[in-house]
């Protein structure tokens, strides 16, 4: 079992791709493709694998910064990060891969946005710091989730707020009076073609210019040619008033990208929107999970049911040595 660092994708093993696929149906920020969108556009790129030429044990995708700090490979887009770990002997592959990162003078090590109950990244802290590193936990935001848990959109709506469910009927009758509407949903395939139609939205929108459209159409391609993409678009006098992109894997939906025009904003073809979308995540699709990703909006807290949090853990070598060094020696 040894420790070995790649600084680009295509030098993995191919035996990685059994701990990425283990890993996607769990979270899809720990994807091969989405792994492979940062990896094309992120300098200091090190892949930390433990492996015996057989299989890969372990992947923790890095960034190498100055002064032997390392961080997280991730985007402000991602909202949970973690190890790719096979569940055998998770001890000696958890030991070899710290032992690894000992020796290439890792001074401070931060891994963001991570799960609270996380327990491959709790093992890992653990033998941190038996390496002699100072490990803290800090929170970083909140995630809010909806477990469907067999219900159908109109119980899951028949628990939301009173204000949701009123606002939802009068803006819908009012749009139907005065324009008329269409929602349309595309799928795989037909997302990347439909795209222009969510940058039409988006710009018209109250939100900042795309600055991350690139990686945004890279993430777009590669999870299309999965059949990961979902992208609803409504349509008021034939034009895009409201656009969402969502991510569909493993039966669970997760919101990634959300914008009306303003010019529509008295018809809320936003909330509209996102009620078409969660019926038909639920009743037709019928996932297991819906999960908002990032933030504690209270839109976010209306449509979901459950609040989780998600934290940074940071590793930094004691001095000395009891550290690091002295160990190793």
């Amino acid at each position: 079992m040894n420790f070995v660092l790649y600084t680009n994708m295509e030098a993995l093993p191919e035996s990685a791709r059994a701990l990425f696929s283990a890993s996607e149906s769990l979270n899809l920020f720990l994807s091969e493709p989405w792994i492979e969108t940062l990896a094309a556009t992120t300098p200091g790129l090190a892949l930390a694998c433990v492996e015996d030429g057989r299989a890969t044990y372990a992947l923790l995708p890095l960034v190498k910064q100055e002064g032997g700090h390392y961080a997280a490979l991730k985007h402000r887009y991602t909202s949970l990060y973690s190890l790719l770990l096979v569940e055998d002997n998770r001890q000696a592959v958890l030991g070899c891969l710290v032992a690894g990162l000992a020796a290439l003078r890792v001074r401070a090590l931060l891994l963001e946005p991570v799960a609270t109950d996380d327990a491959s990244l709790s093992e890992l802290q653990h033998c941190m710091e038996g390496m002699g590193y100072r490990c803290e936990r800090y929170f970083r935001f909140y995630n809010w989730v909806l477990r469907v848990q067999g219900q159908t959109f109109e119980q899951d709506m028949g628990g939301r707020p009173s204000r949701l469910r009123n606002t939802l009927a009068r803006k819908r009758r009012k749009l139907r009076r005065e324009q008329g509407c269409e929602f349309q949903l595309y799928a795989g395939a037909d997302v990347p073609p439909a795209m222009p139609d969510y940058h039409a939205v988006y710009g018209a929108s109250w939100k900042a210019r795309e600055q991350y459209g690139d990686l945004l159409s890279s993430v777009v391609e590669r999870f299309s040619r999965r059949g990961w993409t979902r992208l609803a678009v409504c349509y008021i006098t034939g034009q895009p008033a409201a656009a969402q992109l969502w991510f569909v894997v493993n039966d669970k939906a997760s919101i990634f990208r959300l914008a009306y025009d303003e010019n529509w904003k008295q018809y809320s073809p936003g909330s509209l929107l996102t009620a078409y979308m969660m019926e038909h995540m639920i009743d037709g699709e019928r996932v297991q999970e819906i999960d908002f990703l990032t933030g504690n909006e209270a839109y976010k807290q209306d449509w979901m049911s459950e609040r989780r949090e998600r934290w940074a853990l940071s590793c930094v070598s004691s001095p000395g040595p009891s550290g690091v060094v002295g160990r190793l020696k």
